[in-house]
């Protein structure tokens, strides 16, 4: 395994430690024959880079002949249309894959809708709704910074009557219902690449998507304050730099950073048609990703954000682009159906997925994935009561075959 730092060597080795085994080699990301030379020999590059760079990484991939991942799109060229999309002829000729927007969001709430629609026989709307707060005085970046930025100074994408369209920033102000213990949270419309990818691939009428937290209610009083806009740049106090381990790991110890939580909400309604009748359903999937409590009892120093970003991609690569593609033909063919293994990379992440519909109960003490069935709503003590139980349920796949939205077949 390899590392490829883009701006600062000395902070990567430091945010690795002392102890890491793993190479780390300075490139410039916008040198496509340096990503080739450092690259050579791979079997996958993941690409964790600024979403700008998105063509160039896919283009030394292409030269090298090995499979692709990445987190987000760009959208630049076409606001409506990940740029990545173009590459899919170019990987399939190579018989190579290519995953984009392997997340938590975009990804895991790609997958999410892909599930749903597939339980139904006509998709109208989808609703992606996210939350994202930390307990601190002082703005904390739980991503990347730049992306951050960018997401707060574009126009946020909806789809509408079968149309793309621009909204309005941080507009369309909405009360929503988050799972428990996030409860009631406002949410507003924000620039997510969901919008640009599965209109494309599952048909629907309507599509948005709605932050909320007290991290997008800052942004949203700074943007009414006149204090975010493309012709500023970014403020470094506003959108500080991803910490390392060691940092955040004082500012908790400081008291200064305290908790922080990161959850989504999927909610996909259409028709279900029946021998003699249709009905109209809505198929609501909740996510809830460890707090940063709970990352930190693993051990672990690192955002919700972040944490959950790094499971969603690792699973998504582990199961899809294996290590030695030469010794795993079967994973090179078009529209391979992935099985529940993709789900079971996620051990020990404590990644909480509410799933409708019924779930077989079994002593699966350890499982990556704990479920809970979608019924009539459960109280803060039932749900408690519930955990001290230790009622672990099968987990269904989620990853039924994956739509061209997650998977670009190359």
């Amino acid at each position: 395994m390899r590392i490829f730092v883009l701006r600062d060597l000395q902070r990567a080795h430091h945010f690795l430690g002392r102890s890491s085994s793993i190479a780390i080699t300075d490139v410039n990301a916008r040198n496509l024959h340096g990503i080739v030379r450092a690259a050579r020999g791979c079997q996958l590059i993941v690409n964790a880079s600024a979403s700008v760079f998105n063509q160039i990484v896919m283009r030394a991939a292409l030269r090298l002949r090995v499979h692709y991942v990445d987190l987000s799109s760009h959208l630049t060229k076409n606001p409506f249309k990940a740029e990545q999309l173009a590459f899919a002829k170019r990987f399939e000729e190579k018989n190579r894959l290519a995953l984009i927007n392997t997340g938590a969001a975009p990804g895991l709430t790609n997958l999410l809708v892909k599930r749903a629609a597939e339980m139904l026989d006509t998709v109208e709307t989808v609703q992606i709704r996210l939350y994202e707060s930390s307990e601190s005085d002082d703005p904390i970046s739980q991503w990347s910074p730049e992306g951050t930025f960018d997401e707060a100074i574009s126009n946020p994408r909806v789809y509408r009557a079968g149309r793309f369209h621009m909204g309005k920033r941080f507009a369309e102000l909405e009360k929503f219902r988050f799972p428990d213990p996030v409860g009631n949270a406002n949410v507003v419309l924000a620039a997510q690449d969901e919008v640009a990818t599965l209109p494309y691939f599952i048909p629907m009428q309507r599509m948005d998507v709605k932050i909320g937290g007290n991290e997008f209610d800052r942004l949203r009083r700074w943007y009414k304050q006149g204090k975010l806009s493309k012709s500023r740049g970014i403020v470094r106090q506003r959108f500080p730099q991803t910490l390392s381990p060691r940092k955040i790991a004082n500012l908790i110890r400081q008291g200064i950073l305290q908790n922080a939580r990161f959850a989504a909400v999927v909610l996909t309604s259409g028709i279900k048609r029946r021998a003699r009748q249709e009905q109209r359903l809505l198929i609501r999937t909740d996510c809830i990703f460890p707090t940063l409590y709970q990352i930190r009892q693993q051990g672990l120093y690192t955002t919700p954000v972040a944490y959950a970003t790094a499971v969603s991609a690792g699973s998504f690569a582990r199961r899809n682009a294996p290590r030695n593609h030469r010794r795993h033909p079967q994973a090179q063919r078009a529209n391979q159906p992935p099985d529940k293994r993709a789900a079971q990379q996620r051990r020990r992440r404590r990644i909480l997925i509410s799933l409708p519909g019924q779930v077989r109960r079994s002593r699966m003490l350890r499982s990556h994935l704990k479920y809970q069935v979608k019924g009539r709503p459960h109280s803060s003590a039932e749900a408690r009561e519930s955990a001290a139980r230790d009622r672990f349920a099968q987990p269904p796949n989620l990853l039924p075959q994956l739509s061209p939205a997650l998977k670009n077949e190359s």
